[in-house]
């Protein structure tokens, strides 16, 4: 239904050029990763690399790398889920668990897209703030009103929204290549930087900052809705096809959001740490010494201005997966005007509250925090996704091999890891402090960390759970997948069968398979097994009465339907039906066989056995099953 579509105002809407051109193709495919990279440029990445660069130098140039390959690994996942099985992320967590962890997963992820939105609202505010001097109380407002910047690209079209990004990005890059030029790094140092290592403890905070920053959890949600809007020929070929484009996109768009993040951390490394300022957290501290210590105006100028893009853009993708997430996960659907307010005013709260009650000094431990909440996320978002992609029984052909799943797992067991030892290490410097602070601690955060890990442990072992029979899976699993590749429509069947056991559905089955033979211009085979025990001890010698009756009442069907031009044969079996019918239709060259349904339940299709159960495991062509109707057989 159109209504259960990913992002069903933009779904398939981008066509696909079916003629030959290798160029031609990727542009049409190209712009879904766009759209996620920016989520790998805002400026809660900003914060991070500042703060890593300034304390650090180019040591932690290496983390930049490895969530850029995470990145690389696991947005083509996403992709590859979208693709193949027509559900994003979202949806297919929703046919896959109960609603209890849907709901969970949902409220999770929803603080994780707040605390993007939180970065998006201040960096925004301090952008305006350093290029206009506005007031960054003032300027945290006025982000409210990008919600009618939302409404409008919503209705340009999926296509003029990711030019219209795509523009923002080349604008960050462009700022930033010129920063690089001005600031003059070392090259040694950047090259010594790409070797793994952490200079102290405290590293590991802005290490997963970083990796919190790089590799977002919304943005997996985002992309296996995005790659929708391609209008993809759901055939095997048509699939393979879009997932090399698509990869191909994906690595382009995220190397050049690794190059802005590296240009960043790079950019304070040579000119804050080189320096001496070792502590330059803040986003307006970095504005405010760069002009000086480079000894150019035009620096701070092109750093604010990409910062107000690197908001601007992170704002439309913000929105559209908190759309994705919300339809996902829960079925609820807001117009984009009202969620993108919501989310906004959600963000908008503890910015203006941490500006009045603490002072602007804090925004930037505040953006470092966001980034730091969206790496302890990261793992509900990429296990499922994991588990996902892995299972044939969704995915069928296009299931990942075993080699991607072994990186898929290492990428998942070290952002766990890491996640982990954050989380014993912030709830255990809490459950330590004195006072209300730290009985609130004992009170709140023991046992949402327990509750959180629960949720952890059964989004990762849910696989193995129902594999072993363990656990009932819900039964609103979406099958989506590849479709076959068609064959040629119009080519009739060769020979029909029709089996008929002289019940009440024969009327059905004749009239279904005379049609059909009719409509193909071809003969049609009646068949029926006598299963006395004359006729299973001495087979076609038996020669009772009611053998003889039996092939009479098929000579009958064949001259009542010789009326219609139906050419008729006739054939009379001998013994079980379930043996004996697969020896006739094997030895016709019969291309189709229509049957009655018994109409056996509970304990009588016990009694009875499942004829056309075991017929079909036994015959390799196509089986048409009809149920009872009220005419009586012709001849009858």
């Amino acid at each position: 239904m159109a209504e259960d579509k990913s992002l069903s105002e933009v779904h398939s809407t981008v066509e696909i050029p079916q003629a030959p051109g290798f160029l031609r193709r990727l542009f049409a495919f190209a712009g879904p990763a766009y759209l996620v990279s920016v989520g790998y440029m805002d400026p809660g990445n900003w914060a991070t690399d500042l703060a890593a660069g300034s304390r650090y130098g180019y040591a932690l140039v290496w983390v930049l790398l490895m969530s850029n390959a995470m990145a690389v690994l696991l947005q083509s996942l996403s992709a590859r889920l979208g693709l193949v099985s027509g559900r994003d992320l979202a949806q297919a967590c929703r046919d896959r668990y109960p609603m209890p962890v849907n709901v969970a997963l949902w409220i999770l992820c929803e603080a994780a897209i707040a605390a993007t939105d939180l970065a998006e609202v201040i960096g925004s505010a301090i952008g305006l703030q350093l290029l206009f001097g506005v007031p960054l109380i003032y300027g945290v407002l006025i982000t409210a009103l990008d919600t009618f910047l939302i409404l409008l690209l919503h209705q340009a079209g999926i296509r003029k929204m990711e030019a219209f990004i795509l523009v923002l990005v080349g604008t960050i890059g462009a700022c930033f290549l010129v920063e690089i030029v001005i600031s003059r790094p070392d090259l040694p140092g950047i090259a010594q930087g790409f070797l793994p290592g952490l200079p102290d403890a405290d590293a590991l905070y802005f290490a997963i900052g970083i990796l919190g920053a790089t590799v977002m959890p919304h943005n997996l949600y985002l992309h296996s809705a995005l790659v929708q809007s391609r209008n993809v020929v759901k055939t095997a070929r048509g699939i393979h096809q879009s997932l090399k484009f698509n990869l191909i996109d994906s690595v382009f768009a995220l190397n050049m959001a690794f190059f802005i993040n590296a240009a960043i951390l790079v950019m304070a490394s040579a000119v804050f740490h080189r320096a001496g300022y070792f502590d330059v957290a803040e986003i307006q501290d970095a504005h405010k010494l760069l002009a000086p210590l480079v000894g150019s105006k035009v620096a701070p100028a092109l750093f604010a201005l990409a910062l107000i893009c690197s908001g601007q853009s992170s704002t439309i993708t913000g929105t559209l997966a908190g759309q994705i997430v919300m339809e996902g996960f829960v079925n609820i659907r807001l117009r984009p005007w009202l969620r993108r307010l919501i989310t906004r005013l959600v963000a908008i709260t503890p910015a203006v509250a941490t500006i009045v009650w603490m002072g602007e000094r804090e925004t930037g431990r505040l953006l470092v925090l966001s980034q730091v909440c969206l790496s302890l996320q990261l793992s509900f978002a990429v296990i499922p996704l994991i588990n996902m992609v892995s299972d044939k029984r969704r995915m069928g052909a296009f299931a990942i091999r075993a080699w991607v799943k072994a990186l898929a797992w290492t990428t998942a067991g070290v952002i766990v890891a890491l996640n982990v030892k954050l989380v014993m290490q912030e709830v255990g410097g809490w459950m330590g402090k004195g006072g209300v602070a730290g009985l609130i601690a004992r009170a709140a955060a023991l046992p949402a960390a327990i509750a959180v890990g629960l949720l952890l442990l059964y989004v990762l072992v849910e696989p193995f759970l129902f594999r072993r029979g363990l656990w009932r899976r819900p039964e609103n699993v979406h099958r989506g997948g590849p479709e076959p590749e068609v064959g040629e429509p119009s080519r009739p069947f060769r020979k029909v069968a029709a089996a008929l056991d002289f019940g009440p559905t024969d009327a059905e089955v004749l009239a279904r398979a005379a049609a059909l033979a009719s409509s193909s211009r071809c003969p049609l085979l009646l068949v029926h097994c006598v299963e006395s025990a004359g006729a299973k001890a001495l087979g076609g010698e038996a020669g009772d009465t009611e053998s003889q009756e039996d092939l009479l009442r098929l000579k009958r069907y064949a001259v009542a339907l010789g009326k219609y031009d139906v050419e008729v044969e006739t054939e009379l079996g001998f013994g079980h039906p379930v043996r004996i019918i697969p020896e006739i239709i094997n030895r016709h060259g019969v291309e189709l066989l229509v049957v009655g349904a018994h109409g056996h339940k509970g304990f009588s299709d016990w009694l009875y056995g499942s004829t056309i159960d075991e017929l079909r495991h036994r015959l390799n062509i196509s089986v048409l099953v009809v149920g009872r109707e009220s005419p009586k057989p012709p001849g009858e």
